[in-house]
């Protein structure tokens, strides 16, 4: 069993499998702030530790082609330097997923942390050690790379990412006597890194992440064979929402679902009747009356 083992491990190093993700990482700074050319230059060293910090720490056990690498986006937007080596900011995430039989990616996930703190100085490595509270930005990267590999595999089958999502709890509670924002049910409002997770493994929730479910693999991954099938299996999906809107109205977790699926629908629902049309957006204002202008667009 052991020499089945070592063949299996060289056959698979062979073929090329790599991590999980493959990460673009931007970091930008706040137009009013003034930084000398010395923070521009720790910047950019951060923008590439966290770049490799993110593809090249393996996220899960399982083996991932070069070519399935989950494509993501983080920018970090610094906009306080309380101090040398203190930033502040938020940090933006999107992930996208492939559609089969195209070269269309639909978004998953498109997220505004305004929680961002953490503190950094030169030639220091950011790494993510499991179960242990070493340092806030290494728990921040650590949390969305689980989130967006959670929200993948949720989207490829029914309550996928579950362990993943367990990983970014685990996070949230080894983070809870660091005194940095964003971890914690007691901040204001309810939009933090905290909710966010705890939200998606309540039960209240399952609706959603069925929802995602069959959004992908009964929507959008068979667009390209039978259109008309499709957009009733994307209406279907988005009904699903209705119990998690009456219980948690106005949760992050569905605005933001329903806010990064809202261009994509406007361009399936381009060719369709008023009726399909009308029918969609009438859903979609139920689901998120406050963004209810921004799905009126798709009528236009």
């Amino acid at each position: 069993m052991k020499r089945l083992f070592l063949v299996v491990s060289c056959f698979l190093s062979v073929i090329g499998f790599s991590q999980e993700l493959n990460c673009k990482v931007t970091i930008i700074k706040e137009a009013s702030l003034e930084v000398n050319s010395t923070e521009l230059e720790i910047f950019k060293e951060l923008e590439q530790i966290i770049t490799d910090m993110m593809n090249n720490t393996q996220w899960t056990k399982d083996p991932f082609k070069t070519e399935e690498r989950i494509n993501c986006n983080l920018q970090l937007q610094i906009n306080k330097i309380p101090s040398p080596g203190t930033y502040g900011g938020a940090i933006q995430i999107q992930c996208t997923r492939p559609v089969f039989n195209s070269n269309y990616n639909t978004l998953l996930f498109n997220f505004r942390d305004e929680d961002l703190a953490f503190t950094f100085s030169r030639n220091t490595l950011v790494t993510y050690t499991p179960n242990q509270f070493r340092d806030n930005l290494s728990s921040i990267l650590a949390f969305y790379a689980y989130f967006i590999i959670g929200m993948d595999y949720d989207s490829f089958s029914l309550k996928g990412g579950t362990k993943y999502f367990n990983e970014c709890q685990q996070i949230v509670s080894n983070a809870q006597n660091s005194g940095a924002p964003g971890w914690k049910s007691s901040e204001q409002g309810k939009r933090n890194r905290f909710w966010l997770v705890d939200n998606i493994l309540q039960q209240a929730f399952e609706p959603l992440r069925e929802c995602s479910y069959s959004y992908h693999r009964k929507g959008m991954d068979v667009m390209f064979d039978d259109k008309v099938k499709a957009k009733k299996s994307l209406f279907e999906a988005l009904s699903k929402l209705s119990p998690v809107v009456l219980v948690r109205p106005n949760s992050p977790n569905v605005v933001n679902y329903l806010l990064c699926k809202r261009d994509e629908l406007k361009s399936i629902l381009s060719d369709s009747e008023l009726k399909e049309k009308t029918d969609f957006v009438s859903l979609l204002k139920k689901l998120d009356p406050s963004n209810s202008s921004k799905y009126q667009e798709i009528l236009d």
